[in-house]
């Protein structure tokens, strides 16, 4: 919430931050991440701004979380 995320009011596990011109998703469900945009800059700078409290293992790139498939 500190980086501009606003949380989703219909699925409390989603965050969404708007810019000027983009705008980036992060799902969250128990200890899984799943950061959204097009834009590899978007996504790395994002990922730089988490807390280092948090334990991350980054996985890069996937096409299927959770048991779905994303195209």
């Amino acid at each position: 919430m500190s980086n501009e995320f606003k949380i989703n009011e219909v699925d409390k596990h989603v965050y969404v931050k708007h810019t000027d011109k983009d705008h980036i998703i992060i799902y969250l469900y128990m200890d899984v991440m799943l950061i959204l945009n097009d834009n590899d800059y978007m996504i790395i700078s994002n990922k730089k701004k988490l807390p280092s409290k948090f334990n991350k293992k980054d996985l890069t790139v996937t096409d299927i979380i959770l048991g779905i498939k994303i195209t």
